[in-house]
């Protein structure tokens, strides 16, 4: 398989996902503005599901602008990562429905960890594929930001059966460190 068609296949699936969410907000029983309060914790839960499958959709396309084959291990993590983000429409439509509840929000929180754990799973496998000094290996180098990440997914998990608000606010800090496209690949590029 071409790095073409992975990168193509997995578009469309992030595409399904995404529509896949978007089906499951319902509109309010009213006409009035106020009517909309119902659904504010689904439209949030929502766009912060939109983010993150755009922050992996921006990130999986830098990701194989680096790649410079395809191998059966290459593909199988691909299909790991789909895996887990096939999850996110699910946890998204019960976190949104039970807002504040701790079961959804951790379980929210487990989709959030096996997706990273995924992503990061198919980086390096993209990674020792390649030559030890590839461009890619050099770009990610630590990756502070995906340790950072992944720490503060699992600090959320316990939170949510102290403080399921708490856990949410984690969630958004992760979006908001990664909402900018990795740099550290496009400088590679």
């Amino acid at each position: 398989m071409t790095k073409g068609r992975l990168e193509a296949f997995s578009d469309g699936v992030i595409a399904i996902l995404i529509t896949i969410m978007v089906l499951e907000l319902r509109p309010p029983q009213g006409a009035s503005l106020s009517a909309l309060r119902e659904v504010v914790p689904s439209l949030l839960t929502y766009v912060l599901s939109f983010v993150f499958l755009g922050i992996y959709w921006t990130n999986h396309h830098h990701l194989l602008q680096l790649t410079e084959r395809v191998t059966g291990g290459v593909l199988w993590a691909n299909l790991h990562l789909l895996f887990w983000l096939s999850l996110i429409p699910f946890v998204t439509a019960w976190m949104g429905r039970n807002h504040y509840a701790a079961v959804p929000t951790a379980l929210y929180g487990i989709a959030m960890v096996l997706s990273a754990v995924a992503y990061q799973t198919l980086q390096y496998t993209i990674i020792r594929t390649q030559d030890a000094d590839s461009r890619l290996a050099r770009a990610i180098g630590s990756d502070r930001k995906g340790k950072i990440s992944l720490v503060l997914y699992v600090a959320a998990l316990p939170l949510a059966f102290v403080q399921p608000l708490v856990s949410q606010a984690l969630y958004v800090i992760v979006a908001l460190v990664w909402l900018v496209p990795d740099r550290r690949i496009e400088r590679v590029a």
